[in-house]
C-alpha cells in the first residue's frame, strides 16, 4: 500500500524568541524538520508534503527537492494545515502519515510499528500516544472498552474526567488518505481556540462507525514537541543520549558519555575510544581503533584507522591512518594528512597536505602548502602564504628538512631531499639535494652588552627622577 507523509511546519514559533524559523532550530546538529523528514522517508513514505508558512523560503532552501511544499498563508489550526495538502494528495489511495516538524525524537521504528497496526486493523486512523504521569498541556486520548480510540480532547476543552486521563496525543498519526480529506471537509472551528483541529477527525470517524486505533510508544521522548528553548534543550539531551547509546552498542567506547557530544550524522568505527569533552559534528567519519580526545572538536572531517587526536580542533579535513594530532593543534579546512603523519602542539594547518610520514611537531603554521613524504618541519617554521591580497602555494618535496624558525616566502618550491637551515628566510626555490642558508652572519661585539645595560639603566633612572 502506498505511504505518503504530511509534515506540519508552518508555525512561527514565537516562544522560541528567535530570528530563526522554529523547525530549523537544530537538535544534535540537524534542523528538527530534517530529522522528521528523514524519519518518514525511512518509514517508507513515497511522497512527503511539507506545509510551510512563516519562513517558507528558508525551509525550502534547507530541504531542497527532498519534499513537496504547500503554503499555509493563515495559521488556522492543524486541521486547516493538513487540508492545504489536498490539491497534491487528495486523490491518492493509500496511507498518509501526519507529523509535526517540531517533533525530532519520533523514530522510524515507531512509525513502522504504527503503520503495521494501522494496516492490520483496517483502521481509518491510528494515533501515536504516550502515557504521562503529568499530562498537563497535552490533548487527552479517550479509549473505549474495546481499547480503540473514541476521541481526542484538547487540554482547554477537557472535562474534569477527561483531564484525569494519563494517555496523551503526540500529534503523529496514520490515516486512510481518502477518508482523511473527506473528514477534514466536515471539521469546524467551534472550540475554545477557534481553530480547525485535526483531532476532530477522530470524532468524525467514530460517528461514521470507523475504527480508530492508538499505538502507545514506550519512549516518552517521542512525545516532545519543541515550542521553546527549554523543550529544545530537553530534546537535545534525549537525542544525544540516544546517539551515544547507539555508538556504545556499535562497539565504540565513551569514557564519559555524559560529557561527550556527538551529532546525528557522525559515524565511528569499532574499538575507537572517545575521551571526555569531545565534540564530533557534521558529516564526520572516524575509523576503527582511534583515540579521540580529551577535548577534541572535530567537524565534517574524515579520520582514518588508528588515529590519535587530543586537545585539538579539526575542521573539514582528512587524517590518514595512524597519524597523530595534538595537543592544541588546529587543522583548518582543506588540511590533509597521509599515513603516519604527526601534527604537534600549537601547530596550525590550512589548505595544506602532508604526505605519508611527514611531521610538523610544534609551534608552526603551514598554509596553502603541498608537503611530500617523510618531511620534517621544525619548530617555529612558517609558510608565508599571503601578501594582503593573494594566497600563494609552497611546495616541499619528499625527504626535505625544514629547520626551526624558517620563513618560506611563497610562491616557493623546496626540492626532494633539500635542507633549509634554521633561522632562514627563504625567498627563492631550493633545488633537490641543496642546502639553503638565508640569514645574516653572526657578529659578536666585545663588551657591548654592558654598554646596552648602562644606557637602559640611565634612561630608567632619569624617568624616575
Amino acid at each position: 500500500m502506498k505511504v505518503m507523509a504530511i509534515v506540519l511546519a508552518a508555525g512561527q514559533g514565537k516562544r522560541m524568541k528567535s530570528k530563526l524559523y522554529k523547525v530549523l532550530h537544530p537538535v544534535c546538529g540537524k534542523p528538527m524538520v530534517g530529522h522528521v523528514l528523514d524519519v518518514v522517508k525511512e518509514a517508507a513514505a513515497e511522497r512527503a508534503v511539507v506545509i510551510v508558512g512563516h519562513g517558507a523560503e528558508k525551509v525550502k532552501s534547507y530541504l531542497g527537492d527532498g519534499a513537496e511544499y504547500v503554503l499555509q498563508e493563515q495559521q488556522l489550526g492543524t486541521g486547516h494545515a493538513v487540508l492545504q495538502a489536498e490539491a497534491l494528495l487528495g486523490g491518492e489511495k493509500g496511507t498518509t502519515i501526519v507529523i509535526c516538524g517540531d517533533t525530532p525524537l519520533v523514530q522510524a521504528s515507531t512509525i513502522k510499528a504504527m503503520l503495521e497496526l494501522h494496516h492490520s486493523s483496517g483502521a481509518a486512523a491510528t494515533v501515536l500516544t504516550a502515557a504521562f504521569e503529568d499530562p498537563t498541556g497535552y490533548g487527552r486520548v479517550i479509549r473505549g472498552e474495546d481499547g480503540t480510540v473514541q476521541r481526542i480532547v484538547e487540554q482547554k476543552d477537557c472535562s474534569a474526567e477527561e483531564a484525569a486521563a494519563k494517555e496523551i496525543n503526540t500529534g503523529t498519526y496514520c490515516f486512510d488518505n481518502e477518508k482523511l480529506f473527506t473528514a477534514l471537509s466536515k471539521v469546524t472551528s467551534n472550540n475554545a481556540q477557534g481553530e480547525y483541529y485535526l483531532t476532530d477527525v477522530i470524532g468524525i470517524f467514530r460517528e461514521a462507525g470507523e475504527s480508530v486505533q492508538g499505538y502507545c510508544t514506550t519512549d516518552v521522548a517521542e512525545a516532545i514537541g519543541v515550542n521553546d528553548r527549554v523543550a529544545l534543550a530537553e530534546a537535545e539531551r534525549f537525542m544525544r543520549d540516544r546517539i551515544n547509546r547507539n555508538h556504545l552498542l556499535g562497539g565504540v567506547t565513551l569514557i564519559d558519555a555524559s560529557s561527550t557530544y556527538i551529532e546525528a550524522g557522525v559515524q565511528i568505527g569499532s574499538d575507537t575510544v572517545i575521551y571526555p569533552g569531545t565534540v564530533l559534528r557534521g558529516s564526520t567519519i572516524i575509523g576503527e581503533d582511534c583515540i579521540i580526545g580529551p577535548q577534541a572538536d572535530i567537524a565534517d572531517s574524515t579520520i582514518g584507522n588508528g588515529v590519535a587526536i587530543k586537545y585539538s580542533v579539526v575542521s573539514e579535513s582528512i587524517i590518514g591512518d595512524t597519524s597523530a594530532v595534538g595537543p592544541y593543534a588546529n587543522l583548518r579546512p582543506g588540511s590533509k594528512l597521509g599515513v603516519g603523519c604527526k601534527v604537534g602542539d600549537f601547530v596550525e594547518l590550512k589548505n595544506a597536505s602532508l604526505d605519508d610520514g611527514s611531521k610538523v611537531s610544534h609551534l608552526s603554521y603551514v598554509g596553502d602548502a603541498k608537503v611530500g613524504k617523510d618531511v620534517n618541519i621544525g619548530c617555529g617554521a612558517i609558510t608565508v602564504n599571503y601578501d594582503g591580497y593573494n594566497k600563494f602555494v609552497t611546495e616541499i618535496g619528499d625527504n626535505a628538512f625544514i629547520g626551526s624558525n624558517v620563513n618560506l616566502i611563497a610562491p616557493l618550491k623546496i626540492g626532494d631531499g633539500a635542507y633549509v637551515v634554521a633561522g632562514s628566510t627563504v625567498t627563492h626555490d631550493v633545488p633537490a639535494g641543496d642546502l639553503a642558508i638565508a640569514r645574516e652572519r653572526q657578529v659578536n661585539k666585545s663588551g657591548y652588552a654592558d654598554k646596552i645595560r648602562g644606557r637602559a639603566k640611565a634612561k630608567k633612572e632619569k624617568k624616575q627622577s
